[in-house]
């Protein structure tokens, strides 16, 4: 699949495989793009500007409904090509088309709300006889670097609010999963003015770190990891920059919880795309009292998955993307066993498949929890107390979103307000969300907020037009 820059399809010299996790089989080929055709991208998105920012807010809105209507007659076709390029289940992929199509239609919603206000000047010295109001502007080219474990999606968080606030786009789409965004970006095209959506391929040493760098790119938003992210924020200088940089969510299970709830929650925040997912449970923090029996259902749940091929209706946990990441996965695990741990059910890789994997006596201090562990795998930690529960919770450079369970709403609140996360939910996993919320974290899980409405704010600036009328 090639490239679309200015409307036209681009190609290159240097082609990279696009290979299906589950069986090896090459389902396409990428260009990998260069210096040249970055700024090739750079120029046709800024000639796009006058076009598009002629186009009315309602006209914007009415072309993003329309490709809504274009993914939904398509859902089946895109899902297929997901399951392919990533190795989750399809019925994941299925969610992640239906998730893909809300927030479109979110972002078609919200062009018709770039609201500004009326500033009252005379609440300052001096003001008084003048009339000012705020603009919400759009910032110009808006660059977005893109994850693999939910493309589609997470594209969409990006360039749909940037369009619908009068951003023109430039994708990078992620190395080992480009083709559903690009056959997206393509919809994308037949319905804006040439180079306002535009899609560059290739590694992000060279293609990213050009976008990042180049003075004719107004913001970066960028979904990765925290090493790339803080090279991010160093090298891009004035621009504006959203970066999500993943997370290493705990989960408190308290004595009095609802365990059998609870444990839902795991096998949903845990092992959802084979636990490759940025606000997945990564850590589970269980009282001493109730620990035991949590760990006895949770594996009994877990053991009920089927692994195997994603493209089976009955298949509920697919492969990583790749047997390099299964491997990485395996070396942890393996390393907190050797550390003391105990797998309790689970731990064996093939291939790129790693099985569901619950792994109880882990401690604070072992790598599988210090880091992002980026896979299928339910770390258990055991506590003695409400003080231990929220102090292991918040031994993390992480903080994106946290899961609380307990009947008791006072330990509840106690827990959300001391927990050093973005987002606390409380009777539910981290991985709970919904496309219209504001997403994002603390410390080194990133800056900036998504979720459509936040988003937008995000991408415009504020101008002030002050009137003196005396």
């Amino acid at each position: 699949m090639d490239m679309l820059i200015g409307g036209k399809h681009i190609s290159s010299e240097d082609l990279e495989d696009v290979v299906n996790p589950y069986n090896g089989e090459v389902i396409d080929t990428v260009p990998i793009a260069h210096r040249q055709t970055v700024d090739l991208a750079i120029a046709e998105a800024n000639n796009a500007k006058e076009s598009l920012c002629e186009m009315s807010a309602f006209k914007v809105s009415n072309k993003l409904f329309n490709v809504v209507e274009k993914l939904k007659a398509n859902r089946e076709d895109f899902a297929g090509l997901l399951t392919s390029e990533v190795g989750k289940p399809i019925n994941e992929s299925l969610v992640e088309m239906d998730r893909s199509i809300e927030t479109l239609k979110l972002a078609a919603e919200e062009a018709k709300r770039i609201y500004g206000e009326s500033v009252p000047l005379d609440a300052g010295l001096n003001g008084k006889g003048f009339f000012a109001f705020t603009q919400r502007l759009p910032l110009g080219v808006v660059a977005a670097i893109t994850p693999f474990n939910y493309p589609l999606n997470l594209t969409i968080h990006k360039i749909a609010p940037a369009i619908a606030c009068k951003n023109m786009v430039i994708v990078k789409p992620p190395t080992e999963a480009p083709l559903t965004v690009m056959k997206f970006c393509e919809l994308l095209n037949e319905e804006f003015p040439d180079g306002v959506v535009n899609t560059v391929t290739g590694y992000g040493s060279e293609v990213g770190d050009h976008l990042v760098t180049s003075p004719d790119i107004n913001k970066i938003s960028f979904t990765g990891s925290i090493t790339t992210g803080m090279m991010i924020s160093q090298k891009a200088g004035m621009k504006k920059v959203t970066l999500e940089l993943g997370g290493n969510d705990p989960m408190i299970v308290f004595a009095d919880a609802d365990i059998d709830k609870a444990v839902k929650g795991v096998i949903n925040g845990a092992f959802l795309n084979a636990g490759q997912v940025c606000m997945g449970v990564k850590r589970i923090i269980a009282d001493n009292e109730i620990a035991e029996e949590f760990a006895e259902k949770l594996v009994l749940e877990t053991e009920k998955l089927v692994m195997g091929d994603p493209s089976d209706s009955k298949t509920t946990l697919g492969t990583l993307i790749s047997e390099k990441a299964a491997m990485q996965v395996e070396e942890t695990v393996n390393n907190a066993v050797s550390d003391g741990a105990k797998i309790l059910t689970g731990g064996t890789r093939d291939g790129a498949f790693y099985e569901a994997t619950v792994i109880d006596n882990v401690t604070p201090e072992m790598d599988l929890v210090i880091n992002e562990t980026f896979g299928p795998v339910a770390p258990i930690i055991r506590v003695n107390d409400v003080d231990e529960a929220i102090k292991v919770a918040n031994e993390t450079d992480y903080g994106l979103q946290a899961g609380v369970f307990t009947n008791d709403y006072a330990l509840a609140m106690r827990c959300a307000q001391e927990i050093e996360a973005g987002t606390v939910f409380v009777n539910k996993q981290s991985t709970f969300r919904t496309d219209n919320m504001p997403f994002g974290g603390f410390k080194s899980s990133g800056v900036g907020k998504e979720g459509i409405k936040y988003a937008v704010e995000e991408m415009t600036k504020t101008k002030l037009i002050g009137l003196n009328l005396r």
